[in-house]
């Protein structure tokens, strides 16, 4: 693989070769499958973002090439020994050439989304300044998903009135499967880290919360796995981050989407809170999966009734009407204990196969100690004050239970 980025006028542009044993297909680091349509996108950075640390423009361009590469990677201009040595050992690549030093900076961004759990972060860290990845057309690639919203999340994130840097790219139409998307869901950083230099940044921060760093083997969620290979700090991607001085922090990590949501809610942001694609300015759609999901960990939160004209008939909710395991299913249990009537949802199927009670699942409402140990310095201490002043610690039995639980 050879990678090549050139600027012009505030735009990024990344440009990559394969070697002839590279491949057009692979799979992203959680196992899901993708296929390369084209060989190029830009990153809009605007004035900001003209000069990064090599190893920033390295890392950026891995998150995009990484499952073609086979053998060797090879960067337009040097890199660290230390970013070289992270590629060898998390991914078996050559990386070169090497022969520039390592960079470094002191504070923390927010990978802002939006969303209830990028809202929690935000939340936690008031003074972080917000990066936000829109999503825009590629030059060459039709864009025939004009129903994602992508100006409205931007819109919504102008309001939210912090140190916002957003960052439109055409990325995610570099996929023909799936379409379009990201080649590593680490990609979504690559506003951050072409910006970390004129930002001074140290670190990244993102809103993963607990089912995505435990309880997350590949997409679809099944079981406890601590070696987690996309977000754990000592897997191949959280050494690399590491390595070109920008450790990546999940403040939420130890949290279930329960409590991100009460965290979202209770913060002053709570009017931009957007989960969904989808909807415009006037609210999210209500029609899409994501936003019956999200009702559900809503009404379980408020301890309401669901709130949705979908049926069990409709696409939206045919997953839940098979047996488990189920996408984010520690979730799925915590809701189906809690709603009142959930006989008459939607997820009334899902609730006959979990059979989930309101104590089975209270360890979801407090956080698991471990991921406060896992989350880089200087920022452990502000996220662990937080945690035990605001949500509360597992017990011993508690973490157990997280660490037993399996979605079959």
């Amino acid at each position: 693989m050879r990678v090549t980025w050139t600027r012009d006028e505030g735009v990024w542009r990344l440009v990559f070769l394969l070697d002839p044993e590279d491949g057009t297909t692979g799979a992203c680091t959680d196992g899901t499958p993708v296929e390369l349509r084209t060989n190029s996108c830009h990153v809009h950075t605007g004035a900001g973002g003209g000069s990064p640390h090599p190893d920033l423009l390295a890392l950026s361009a891995w998150t995009v090439v990484a499952p073609w590469t086979r053998r060797r990677v090879t960067f337009d201009r040097p890199i660290s020994p230390g970013l070289a040595e992270a590629l060898r050992t998390g991914w078996g690549v050559d990386a070169g050439p090497v022969g520039e030093d390592a960079r470094s900076g002191a504070r923390l961004a927010v990978s802002y989304s939006g969303g209830a759990d990028s809202m929690a972060v935000a939340a936690m860290f008031p003074d972080a300044p917000f990066v936000h990845f829109q999503r825009v057309s590629h030059p060459r690639v039709p864009n025939r998903w004009t129903h994602y919203r992508a100006e409205v999340l931007a819109d919504l994130a102008r309001r939210s009135g912090r140190e916002l840097h957003i960052v439109p790219s055409d990325l995610e139409f570099l996929l023909s499967r799936p379409r379009p998307g990201y080649p590593e869901h680490h990609a979504v950083t690559v506003g951050a880290l072409l910006l970390a230099d004129d930002l001074d940044l140290g670190g990244v921060a993102l809103g993963y919360e607990m089912g995505s760093r435990w309880l997350d083997n590949g997409r679809q969620a099944d079981r406890f796995a601590s070696d987690n290979p996309m977000w754990a700090t000592h897997g191949p991607w959280g050494r690399l981050y590491a390595a070109a001085g920008v450790p990546l922090v999940l403040p939420v990590g130890g949290v279930s989407e329960p409590v991100t949501m009460r965290m979202a809610l209770g913060s002053d942001l709570a009017h931009l809170v957007r989960w969904c694609l989808r909807g415009d300015m006037s609210g999210p759609c209500q029609k899409c999966g994501k936003c019956l999901r999200k009702e559900l960990i809503l009404a379980a939160v408020e301890g309401r009734a669901l709130k949705t004209t979908l049926t069990a008939a409709s696409v939206p909710a045919r997953v839940w009407q098979q047996p488990p395991p189920y996408p984010g299913q520690e979730t799925i249990e915590y809701g189906c204990a809690r709603v009142p009537g959930i006989e008459t949802t939607p997820f009334a199927r899902a609730a006959e196969h979990l059979r989930a009670t309101v104590e089975s699942t209270r360890w979801m409402d407090r956080c698991y100690p471990p991921a406060i140990d896992e989350t880089p310095e200087p920022w452990r201490g502000e996220v662990g004050a937080y945690m035990r002043e605001h949500i509360g610690l597992m017990t011993a039995d508690e973490q157990r239970q997280v660490e037993a639980w399996t979605a079959v």
